[in-house]
């Protein structure tokens, strides 16, 4: 049996981190799908995948870790040991005896190795840089985290849209619509959506900026 894991959602100032993990016993359907990396694809073709990956897999499963617990993870731990955490916990779960995954860790080895160390079973871990275009199981598992981080984005959206009449934005920082959007909220709410990752810089810097705006007020 032959895992793939991948997440979405990595860098966004908004919304949820998602790592998925698909088991397969062998790659040769997905192959024959198509499955890549899912940034190289379409929403469109990445929803029509993801759909018949969940139908043809041996299984699946899909964590979702919300912007607020992102926060208090990073008060005792980094980015790389969150997703550490996130990757062994979907292994655990699956219980493959082969697993690629995707390296955050700039040391790809030492991800792995750390993966490996929190597990409650030591299968074969290949942990690797941009997996998700080198293994079509995960490039399988990027399918699933992204069409459901998309899906997130988009309830989140859906739900604080219509309290600014502004668009979101994609959700990362670099993103001019999203910083619109996040200055135009404190601006008219004195504070940022619960949505937001206000471990960021990018949330901190907003913050203190709206507090220098008010002190400009005396």
């Amino acid at each position: 049996m032959i895992c793939g894991v991948d997440e979405s959602g990595r860098g966004p100032v908004i919304g949820p981190l998602i790592v998925a993990g698909v088991t397969f016993e062998d790659d040769s359907e997905l192959k024959k799908l198509g499955v890549r990396d899912s940034k190289k694809l379409t929403p469109k073709k990445r929803q029509v995948l993801s759909k018949k990956i969940k139908e043809i897999a041996v299984n699946y499963d899909i964590l979702v870790i919300p912007a607020s617990s992102i926060d208090d993870m990073r008060k005792v731990m980094t980015l790389n040991e969150i997703e550490v955490y996130a990757f062994s916990k979907i292994i655990d779960k699956l219980k493959p005896e082969f697993c690629y995954v995707d390296a955050a860790d700039v040391n790809e080895k030492r991800f792995g190795k750390d993966i490996l160390s929190n597990l409650s079973f030591k299968p074969k871990i290949v942990s690797k840089h941009r997996a998700d275009d080198i293994y079509p199981i995960v490039g399988a598992a990027s399918i699933l985290a992204k069409t459901a981080r998309d899906e997130n984005v988009k309830k989140i959206a859906h739900e604080l849209e219509k309290k600014l009449n502004l668009p979101l934005g994609s959700g990362y920082p670099a993103d001019p619509i999203t910083q619109k959007f996040l200055r135009t909220w404190i601006k008219t709410y004195g504070e940022l959506p619960s949505y937001v990752r206000y471990s960021w810089k990018t949330a901190q810097n907003l913050i203190k900026e709206s507090k220098m705006k008010k002190l400009d007020d005396f």
